[in-house]
């Protein structure tokens, strides 16, 4: 009986693992040369325009794409706005009054419905350009998987439980990156976008005043702009890597390493952890970096697709069909 039972689990993985590669396995590099010729084009323009505007927007457009995948998948449902009847991810913890670049999004795809109207879908807009604000920004770049549709639903309590806070411990970073399927190696490189882009007061506050693993003069630099009083400054700004906050390059591990890292998930990389090595030797090896930082947005990338007939290919990002 007990041999049964394991045979009928075992087979309902097996199948669970085969579907999961199959539907991954649908994600093309080319999925849309023939549909959508001048797709790539078409995004990097209005991404590069918008980057020219507001340098910061580049660091937006890729934590969009990182709170998309990290709930249920990478299908858009990011993007979905509230209705009467249903609540959407935007005012989630980890998102409310943080989370930007909807606009650029919107602008893509008015850009991209004109040029091929129904094909594409926003969580592949995502995907592009998440891409091309890296590379727009100095960083590697990478022939992005393609292929994904759209979710019709979006899910407020998964954001509020899927996404790790600044607050985390390593341990907990750990574990929130494999829940996704996605390697300590994966989630040391993806922390690395905090190459770029700025956070709020309100998410490093407890960090520059209460914590002891952080450089003095850092600390005091950032506490002239974020006061003590939780009532007081939440929304002021810090550049997450305080060296060259609009150039991805590999300085958030320098920085880790002098223990100016701003956010405490940040810092707990190079605690004496099992990641100190990992982060030692991106701080010293920009290519190694950029390498497992590509292998990581792929990875990323094949979280939970919607392909086939699933899902749509919505005509507003904002929502279904």
């Amino acid at each position: 009986m007990a041999s049964s039972s394991f045979l009928a689990v075992f087979v309902v993985v097996a199948l669970l693992m085969v579907s999961i590669r199959s539907s991954n396995a649908q994600l093309t590099t080319n999925f849309y040369s023939s549909s959508c010729p001048n797709l790539f084009s078409t995004v990097k323009s209005v991404v590069q325009s918008a980057i020219n505007k507001e340098a910061r927007m580049g660091a937006s457009l890729l934590r969009l794409f990182f709170h998309d995948c990290f709930v249920n998948g990478c299908d858009g449902s990011v993007l979905l706005d509230d209705t009467s009847s249903s609540t959407g991810e935007k005012t989630a913890i980890p998102n409310s009054g943080s989370l930007r670049g909807f606009e650029v999004i919107d602008q893509i795809k008015t850009a991209v419905e004109k040029a091929c109207p129904g094909v594409v879908s926003c969580a592949d807009v995502l995907t592009i350009t998440a891409r091309d604000s890296v590379v727009i920004l100095g960083g590697p770049t990478w022939n992005v998987k393609l292929g994904r549709r759209d979710a019709t639903t979006a899910s407020l309590s998964a954001a509020n439980n899927n996404i790790p806070p600044p607050t985390s411990s390593l341990s907990a970073l750990i574990t929130s990156f494999q829940n996704q399927g996605l390697s300590t190696t994966d989630m040391v490189a993806l922390s690395g976008a905090h190459t770029i882009g700025q956070a709020r007061c309100t998410s490093f506050r407890t960090r520059i005043y209460n914590e002891s693993n952080i450089d003095a003069s850092f600390s005091k630099t950032r506490q002239a702009n974020c006061p003590s009083a939780s009532n007081s400054g939440n929304n002021n700004l810090a550049p997450l890597d305080v060296q060259t906050p609009t150039s991805f390059d590999n300085d958030y591990y320098k920085n880790l390493v002098s223990q100016k890292g701003l956010l405490h998930s940040d810092q707990q990389l190079f605690s004496g952890g099992s990641t100190n090595a990992l982060v030692q030797t991106y701080s010293t090896k920009p290519s190694q970096f950029n390498s497992d930082f590509v292998t990581a947005m792929i990875n990323m990338g094949d979280i939970k697709p919607l392909t086939g007939s699933n899902g749509e290919i919505r005509k507003n990002c904002r929502k279904t069909n």
